[in-house]
């Protein structure tokens, strides 16, 4: 079992003081960004509506270009509701006012169609035993990614019909209590971190199932009735495709690093960059500084990691140069599975917690 495992996890030091105020939660902060995004989503959405009404009453040469460009955007920033959005929500970390993490996660967690109960549960196991085999089985290393065929770029730009069929299974069986069927986490893994013994858990499942299932329905029946189908695209399948910045920016969080170690340095990759990709990315990209300090709010991760920089890896900036270090990695792996990716370390001495510590920490924002 998970709880049994003594984890002794490095620890940067830092002030007590200066940890407390790294923690502060803010109501504005959260509202800005849980707010704008869904602003965006809505923005979007619109232009991809009115321009699909102009593809069918012009002929003006921009309005399937625009209608294009309007669902390129709408997808893009909709891939981040469900495992970027609703993850930082899962913390409980962005509002200082719990009922709005709450309120916010449920928004998300029905456009993105995200279980938060199951994801929750298995997250809190993630960060007690982060990609050590046989305990974390959100993170399994080598973890590997077809990065470089047609088939991903083109799934990417646009969407998987695999993995929307996938999906929705998933949450077919779910709405009728059966947990069996792979969904964002495959379904062994929902099934030991939320066992048949935990009634409560599973049935909060099957609820949100219902919400999910019966409500997506309900929408698209409106949507066809009314004779606005085309909104079923935008709203009801909204965040389903478009994935390629969420592929870009998420899976450098642990690729080519290395499993059963008790340092975030190793097993944990950060990289800055620009102000945009943050945003969509809920600042995930200090993912170092996330795994050390997870009750740490992530619009105050760049501060945090300019109180610890003196004992963290280098960082790479922007996605670009990340991808320029990551995909030799990549590669150098498929020739020999066995080899991981070492970042030099400074030589500083920080802090260690064993796994109860950080078992407290996460469970704080479960």
């Amino acid at each position: 079992m998970t709880e049994s495992i003594k984890i002794n996890w490095y620890r940067c030091k830092i002030d007590k003081a200066v940890m407390s105020e790294l923690m502060r939660k803010s109501d504005a902060r959260g509202f800005l960004q849980a707010g704008s995004q869904i602003l965006l989503f809505a923005v979007t959405g619109t232009l991809a509506y009115l321009a699909f009404l102009q593809v069918h009453v012009t002929t003006l040469p921009w309005a399937i270009p625009l209608l294009l460009l309007a669902l390129f955007v709408h997808g893009t920033n909709g891939s981040f509701f469900g495992g970027i959005a609703c993850h930082e929500l899962c913390h409980k970390t962005p509002f200082a006012t719990q009922f709005w993490n709450t309120f916010f996660l449920k928004i998300y967690s029905f456009l993105g169609w995200f279980d938060p109960t199951g994801y929750r549960a298995s997250h809190i196991r993630h960060h007690q035993t982060t990609t050590h085999a046989d305990y974390d089985g959100e993170v399994v290393l080598p973890q590997g990614l077809d990065w470089h065929g047609v088939k991903f770029v083109v799934t990417a730009l646009t969407f998987s019909p695999t993995g929307m069929l996938k999906l929705f299974r998933f949450w077919i069986a779910a709405a009728r209590g059966d947990l069996s069927q792979n969904g964002f986490f495959p379904a062994k893994w929902l099934q030991q971190v939320v066992p048949e013994s935990n009634v409560e858990q599973r049935r909060e499942i099957t609820r949100w199932a219902h919400v999910v299932l019966f409500g997506h329905l309900a929408l698209a029946a409106v949507f066809i009735l009314t004779g606005h189908w085309f909104l079923i695209v935008i709203v009801n399948l909204g965040c389903l495709y478009c994935g390629w910045l969420v592929v870009l920016c998420g899976a450098a969080q642990h690729v080519g690093l290395s499993p059963n170690t008790p340092d975030f340095r190793l097993c944990c990759r950060t990289y800055t960059c620009s102000w945009l990709p943050a945003f969509f990315y809920w600042n995930m990209q200090y993912h170092v500084e996330h795994h050390m300090f997870p009750a740490v709010p992530f619009y105050n991760l760049p501060r945090l990691r300019a109180v610890l920089i003196h004992d963290l890896p280098p960082a790479p900036h922007g996605l670009w140069a990340t991808w320029q270090e990551l995909l030799p990695i990549l590669r150098r792996q498929r020739e020999d599975p066995a080899y991981v990716y070492v970042p030099p370390l400074p030589a500083n001495e920080g802090e260690h917690a064993d796994d109860r510590t950080l078992l407290s920490e996460a469970s704080q924002q479960a």
